[in-house]
C-alpha cells in the first residue's frame, strides 16, 4: 500500500547564476558535449545544471541540482520571526509544553498563530535587528 510522506530535513540552497564565483564554489564544469552547458557532481554522478536552477546542499555536504519550477513547488523558506517569538518557542519546548499552550499564554492574532506554528514545527530564522 502506498503511504504519503513529508520531508523533515531542511536544506541549504542557492540559485545558480552561471557566475565564475559559483562555478568555482561548487566545482561546476562546462562541457559542450552535454545538453546543458554546465554540470555539477552529485552523489549519482555528474548532472546537468542551467542558470536559474537551484543547488541544494544536504546534511552531509553533498550537492544536487533542482530545477526552479520543482524547487518552488517543493521548498519554502523558513519563517523569519522576532527574537522574542524565538525565545518563547525555545522556552516552551525546553519545558516540554505543547504548541497549544503557547497560544493560551499570549494574545496572538490568526497570522501570528500560523507563523508560530510553522516556526515551531519546521524551524525558523530570527529577524535581524534594525
Amino acid at each position: 500500500m502506498i503511504k504519503i510522506y513529508r520531508k523533515t530535513a531542511t536544506i541549504k540552497a542557492e540559485q545558480f547564476d552561471g557566475s565564475d564565483e559559483m562555478v568555482d564554489k561548487y566545482r561546476i564544469e562546462y562541457d559542450e558535449a552535454y545538453m546543458v552547458p554546465f554540470r555539477i557532481e552529485a552523489l549519482e554522478g555528474w548532472i546537468g545544471i542551467e542558470g536559474g536552477d537551484w543547488i541544494a546542499t544536504g546534511v552531509n555536504g553533498e550537492h544536487w541540482p533542482i530545477t526552479d519550477d520543482v524547487f518552488k513547488k517543493t521548498y519554502a523558506e523558513l519563517p523569519v520571526i522576532p527574537k522574542v517569538y524565538g525565545d518563547t518557542i525555545e522556552e516552551f519546548k525546553a519545558y516540554h509544553y505543547r504548541l497549544s499552550e503557547i497560544f493560551a499564554e499570549w494574545d496572538w492574532n490568526y497570522d501570528e498563530q500560523e507563523l508560530i506554528a510553522r516556526a515551531w514545527l519546521d524551524g525558523y530564522r530570527v529577524e535581524e535587528d534594525k
